[in-house]
């Protein structure tokens, strides 16, 4: 049976909801009981046909006579009246997951206010090219899963501030336009399982803040452009069953950000390209099904968060690379029906993988021969072993003598060097040549050249005509109590971490008179200063902020999961958080707490910035990486509120006192209050950064966690669809 949809339009918004019962009437008049002046106001028809009646025949009677006799309520079954839409003010509608049928009314494609237009999940049927206008100021557009037919409009091309475009699942023909290039702000699109031919548009190319991009089971053909190239926010890429030929494109390790890549089910042939080994969040890959030969690249070892792998139906050859020993992420492996041989990883991914279809395999896995040796070949290999071995402890001896001799003779020779050099380096650059240019291009660190101050010394803007603009920070005059050689040690290894979200750090360079380190110039300075300002502050829209909060997952998670050993930043906050020209976040000072202070790690030195310092701090004082997750939970809601929350982050994970917290009172009171669709990604992410504030470290999520739910949410995706399985979270 076809439900019934009870709407109520009210002056530029329709609200639609299933009429399951005639309790809709009895809940429309509480909410009209809220307002003020309900009598002369315009709901003032929504009255019971008698005072004060209150029993269920009642209520029945009322949701009849809503139908008839209330201003703005419309009832209909099964089809979308032609009304809608009539006095053109209309920016938000919403019909999804019902069983509506039918056309579009032709009033909706001149209704030119159209801002967010859901119709996923119904049953409607007509041409889609005809059914639907131009709409200016159209943001989100969804029709997936419906019954459409006909050809994409080239029109929507003209759509400038649209960011979401889905069209899935339905019986869409003809070739993609290349119009929709122009629509530079589109962050998903989604054209999937319809009957599109031709080829992807290299005008796909300018979409480059594309993040998510699914075109799968279509019928296009041809290469893949290399236009695409410059998508370098992708997150998600599916191609997959279309009949797309060519080599995989090198240009994909280009996707530092992706997770989720699928290309099966296509013609691709030659090698898998070896730069997907760039992709280091890479968790589903999926290249199954194509023409692809050669071996498996062995650096695919190296992708520490891949979950799910499938290689099967290929021509793919040789070894399985060893290095899949120690994938212990991997769960899902299917590498069957090709022709590699050799040992069988001894991995649990791996014995319990389908492997079937290729002859060659062997190792401890059900089913396939052991790996031997033949005793000629061990008994080569056992002799060839104990000579080397007998050759090396020789050459080990006489080389530990000499290095013994020459430390004991340098080490003299550099502990003068290190006191009375007078400079020390570790860029790439000439030490004494950086730290004259420095001094000339400061005037000896006027306070003119100032642009910030920190616990850790004042940063200058430079500009050098060997680097452009850079940021150097002179350390105040405690540091000279600092070992130069362990400090040395750790700003080498700082200097090798090179990420998107962090700030470069270039060098060090120090004498008697001013010791200072060289790092990345960020053109708009610290999140904190923009927040404070009532003029940038506005600029930050939602979608930013929710970018900014991703950018800083990302680096923390990348310092915590991938850099050996972990290294944890101490320091989280608002000012250590930089933006450069496009509003992307940059963490800054990424051990430096550590490097300045490096008795802080035991009991007598508390990190960190007041208001973000992790309660257990109190009583332990040992760091760890669960202070940085506490600190990025206040830094989060601050970035929501727009300021640091204060007395707001006790009760949000007080049990007596959470409940009572309004939605409301965590958003940034200067924006627009969100939509509908951004509303439920911020009550997403103030959930996730309430999980990070709990008092007992165990009970916080890890930066990885974080960040892989961060990304798993698609820029206007509801997140209903999204679930959280760590974190004690609760509905604010």
């Amino acid at each position: 049976m076809v439900p019934r949809i009870f709407s109520f339009l009210q002056i530029f918004t329709l609200y639609t909801v299933t009429f399951a019962s005639t309790e809709e009437a009895a809940a429309l008049l509480k909410w009209k009981a809220t307002f003020r002046n309900q009598n002369n106001s315009l709901l003032a028809s929504w009255t019971l046909n008698s005072a004060g009646a209150k029993n269920s025949s009642r209520i029945r009677a009322a949701s009849t006579d809503a139908c008839r006799d209330w201003y703005g309520v419309i009832c209909f079954n099964g089809h979308l009246p032609e009304q809608l839409c009539q006095g053109g003010k209309l920016e938000n509608f919403t019909v999804s997951n019902n069983k509506l049928t039918g056309l579009i009314p032709s009033s909706l494609s001149k209704c030119s206010s159209f801002k967010w237009v859901r119709f996923n999940n119904n049953s409607f049927t007509g041409n889609l090219f005809e059914a639907f206008g131009i709409y200016s100021e159209l943001q989100f557009i969804d029709l997936s899963d419906n019954n459409f037919h006909g050809e994409l409009n080239s029109n929507w091309g003209k759509c400038k501030k649209l960011i979401n475009l889905r069209v899935a699942r339905n019986n869409i023909s003809g070739s993609i336009p290349p119009e929709i290039g122009n629509v530079k702000g589109l962050l998903g699109l989604d054209l999937s399982s319809n009957h599109l031919i031709g080829q992807i548009p290299k005008e796909f190319g300018k979409l480059t803040s594309l993040v998510k991009l699914s075109v799968q089971n279509n019928n296009i053909s041809g290469n893949i452009p290399e236009e695409l190239g410059s998508l370098t926010k992708l997150e998600s890429l599916d191609l997959s069953d279309n009949r797309l030929n060519g080599p995989i494109p090198t240009f994909i390790g280009n996707y530092l950000h992706l997770f989720h890549l699928n290309l099966s089910n296509n013609k691709f042939g030659q090698k898998i390209p070896i730069e997907i080994e760039r992709i280091t969040h890479l968790n589903v890959l999926d290249l199954s099904h194509n023409f692809l030969v050669g071996e498996i690249p062995s650096h695919l070892a190296n992708l520490k968060v891949l979950v799910n792998l499938n290689l099967s139906h290929n021509e793919l050859s040789g070894r399985i690379p060893e290095g899949f020993e120690s994938s212990t992420g991997l769960q899902d492996v299917v590498l069957s029906y090709n022709e590699l041989e050799g040992p069988i990883p001894n991995n649990k991914a791996f014995i319990s993988a389908s492997l079937e279809g290729n002859k060659g395999l062997c190792g401890n896995v059900t089913g396939y021969k052991p790996c031997e040796l033949s005793s000629t070949v061990k008994g080569h290999k056992l002799i060839l072993i104990i000579v080397l071995l007998i050759m090396g402890a020789l050459v080990l001896l006489f080389a530990f003598i000499g290095v013994l001799f020459m430390c004991h003779k340098r080490r003299r020779v550099r502990d003068i060097e290190i006191q009375d050099a007078g400079w020390l380096s570790i860029s790439m650059l000439d030490g004494k040549t950086l730290y004259r240019d420095i001094l000339n291009a400061t005037e000896e660190f006027s306070a003119t050249f100032c642009i910030g101050q920190g616990g850790h010394g004042s940063v200058y803007k430079v500009n050098l005509p060997s680097l452009g603009n850079i940021a150097v920070k002179r350390l105040h005059s405690s540091f000279e109590n600092t070992h130069p050689k362990s400090f040395m040690n750790e700003v080498m290894a700082l200097t090798g971490i090179k990420h998107r979200n962090i700030v470069n750090l270039y060098g060090y360079c120090s004498n008697k008179q001013h010791s200072f380190l060289v790092y990345e110039y960020v053109e708009r300075g610290s999140l904190f200063s923009i927040l404070s300002n009532e003029v940038e502050s506005k600029k930050l829209d939602w979608f930013k902020r929710v970018n900014i909060i991703k950018g800083v997952a990302f680096a923390l998670s990348y310092m915590h999961q991938d850099c050996s050993p972990p290294i944890v930043h101490r320091d989280i906050s608002s000012s250590n958080v930089l933006l450069d020209s496009e509003y992307e976040a940059h963490v800054s000072d990424f051990g430096i707490a550590k490097l300045l202070k490096p008795e802080s790690s035991n009991c007598t030195v508390l990190a960190g910035t007041y208001g973000y310092v992790a309660p257990e701090l109190a009583y332990t004082m040992k760091v760890t990486e669960m202070c940085d997750v506490y600190s990025f939970g206040v830094l989060a809601l601050e970035i929501i509120k727009g300021k640091h929350l204060g007395e707001y982050i006790t009760s949000l994970v007080n049990s007596s006192t959470k409940d009572h917290v309004q939605f409301s009172d965590l958003l940034d009171e200067r924006l627009p209050y969100p939509e509908d669709e951004v509303k439920e990604v911020l009550v997403f992410i103030i959930k996730l950064a309430s999980s990070c504030l709990l008092e007992n470290p165990k009970s916080r999520p890890t930066m990885h966690f974080i960040f892989r739910s961060l990304s798993s949410i698609d820029p206007c995706l509801p997140t209903h669809k999204i679930n959280l399985h760590q974190g004690k979270l609760y509905n604010p």
